[in-house]
């Protein structure tokens, strides 16, 4: 009678793990909310320059092109992590975090510079409205990622005290789906932004 009630009791009560799965779920629909608006408004204001240097003017391609296949790796070593999760290899796992947070800290690193250099040619984010919805976007891309990083390297050392366990592997999880995100959400901007800007 006692196990029968404990087994209505879980039955009744949902899997706290997957609910906040699905927490992290609306999250992201938010967060694709907040970015169609960006793009939305980076597309409606891109001519307006104000006189100013445009897109072509001021994107250096090839760097861009570099960060691009920084981050897409990155992906791909976050996804190695999670297969090393899956067969319980702790130091692999941990390994594939290090590496994606590496790459990740080299493309904010790229993304930071192009605004430094940006910014020292006069192209700052109150030049032009064009400018203005160029920074908002990409920077708030940069936060995101610069979150992440935040956010792996905590799990690192989650990871390391605790090992792989229930509310780790949800978290291993969360982050690999919410970087990649980051990546679709960069190949967009890499597409309607910088190549767009450039031909």
């Amino acid at each position: 009678m006692a196990q029968s009630h404990v087994q209505e009791s879980r039955h009744d009560h949902p899997d706290m793990e997957e609910v906040r799965t699905f927490g992290f779920w609306i999250y992201l629909m938010t967060d694709v909310i907040i970015f169609g608006t960006l793009f939305a408004t980076y597309i409606v204001l891109r001519h307006n320059t104000d006189g100013g240097p445009g897109a072509a003017d001021l994107f250096q391609i090839n760097g861009i092109i570099a960060s691009t296949f920084i981050l897409l790796t990155s992906s791909y070593t976050c996804g190695l992590a999670v297969l090393a999760m899956h067969k319980k290899k702790v130091r692999a796992l941990l390994s594939w975090l290090g590496v994606t947070a590496l790459l990740g800290a080299v493309f904010l690193g790229l993304e930071i510079t192009e605004f430094v250099h940006l910014t020292d040619e006069g192209a700052s984010i109150g030049t032009s409205a064009f400018l203005s919805a160029f920074f908002t976007l990409v920077g708030t891309h940069g936060i995101h990622v610069l979150f992440g990083l935040v956010w792996i390297v905590a799990l690192i050392i989650q990871l390391s005290r605790r090992g792989i366990t229930p509310v780790t592997t949800r978290k291993v999880n969360i982050i690999s789906l919410f970087w990649h995100f980051l990546d679709v959400v960069w190949i967009f901007v890499f597409t309607i932004v910088y190549l767009m800007g450039v031909s």
